[in-house]
């Protein structure tokens, strides 16, 4: 299984960034693509997930309103649109599958089985 994240770059504070990150290498069925973001010193946070099949989406509270996640079955692709950032916002952004995720488990890094590489995002003020 792969995932490739992208994206990723150096932009000014209230621009707007989309990161793709596309899958391959599977055929499951019940799974579910999350991203996390990660800072030096500190653990992975959740940002939002997305059920794949259904499509139903969620959202680190903080986030809502600002990023929007979305996924193309087609190309086996999740985005994440990422509007009015920040410079906190400024991190690591990972992309990761998860196998027969129930609601509260998409929140915790550790029910991902499989990471992207992972694309940095940096916003400056």
């Amino acid at each position: 299984v792969q995932l490739q994240a992208s994206g990723g770059g150096l932009v000014q504070a209230g621009d707007s960034l989309r990161l793709p990150c596309a899958t391959s290498g599977h055929t499951f069925n019940n799974y579910g693509m999350g991203w996390f973001r990660q800072t030096p010193g500190k653990s992975r946070e959740f940002v939002a997930a997305v059920k794949w099949s259904s499509g139903i989406t969620l959202y680190e509270d903080s986030l809502k309103g600002r990023f929007t996640i979305s996924r193309d079955k087609a190309k086996n692709t999740v985005y994440l649109q990422m509007n009015s950032l920040k410079p906190e916002d400024t991190a690591v952004y990972y992309c990761a599958l998860g196998r027969n995720l129930i609601h509260s488990s998409y929140y915790s890094s550790s029910n991902y089985l499989y990471w992207g590489q992972g694309t940095l995002v940096t916003v400056s003020s």
